[in-house]
C-alpha cells in the first residue's frame, strides 16, 4: 500500500469511495455525501491523498491549504477495509503532507451525530475549539452543528 496525491483522472473513483465510506451518514442525510463535481470542485482549492492497493484506491483525504493552517476533511476508507488501521495510515500521510508544505496545524469539523467521530480525533491528538452550524444549504433529517477540531503539528 502507499499515499498519493491524486489527480483529476481520479475524481469519480474518489467520489465513489466517499459515498460508500459515507453511508453511514444516510441516518441524517437523505442523499450522497458529495457528487462527482464536487470533487472536481475541490482540486481547485486544495487536494486529495489516496491510499491505494495495487493499484486500486481504498481510502482518500481532502486536504486544502489555508495559509499556515490546513483544512482536513472527507477522510474515507472503503466500507470493506474499515477497522484496519488505515485511517489512522493516512491521517499520519496527510499531516506529513502538509508539515513538507509548511503547514503548521490541521483543522477539521464533524457532525455532532457521528459521536464515534470526536473521540477517533482526539485519539490521534487533535482537541476540540467550538461548534459551528452545519453545512448551509445541505437539508437533513436530524437537527445538527459541526465540532471544529485542531491539531498543531510537530
Amino acid at each position: 500500500m502507499h499515499v498519493r496525491t491524486a489527480e483529476l483522472s481520479d475524481a469519480p473513483a474518489i467520489t465513489a469511495l466517499i459515498n460508500d465510506a459515507y453511508v453511514v451518514e444516510r441516518f441524517f442525510l437523505e442523499h450522497d455525501r458529495i457528487t462527482l463535481d464536487g470533487v472536481r470542485e475541490r482540486f481547485a482549492t486544495g487536494q486529495f491523498l489516496v491510499l491505494e492497493e495495487e493499484g486500486t484506491p481504498v481510502g482518500c483525504v481532502y486536504l486544502e491549504p489555508r495559509g499556515d493552517r490546513a483544512y482536513l476533511g472527507l477522510l474515507s476508507i472503503h466500507p470493506a477495509r474499515q477497522k484496519e488501521g488505515l485511517s489512522r495510515r493516512l491521517m499520519q500521510a496527510a499531516e506529513k503532507h502538509c508539515l513538507a508544505e509548511g503547514r503548521r496545524y490541521i483543522d477539521l469539523t464533524v457532525v455532532n451525530l457521528r459521536e464515534e467521530l470526536p473521540a477517533y480525533y482526539k485519539n490521534l491528538g487533535y482537541v476540540e475549539c467550538g461548534t459551528s452550524p452545519f453545512t448551509a444549504g445541505v437539508a437533513t433529517k436530524l437537527p445538527c452543528h459541526l465540532i471544529n477540531m485542531t491539531k498543531e503539528l510537530a
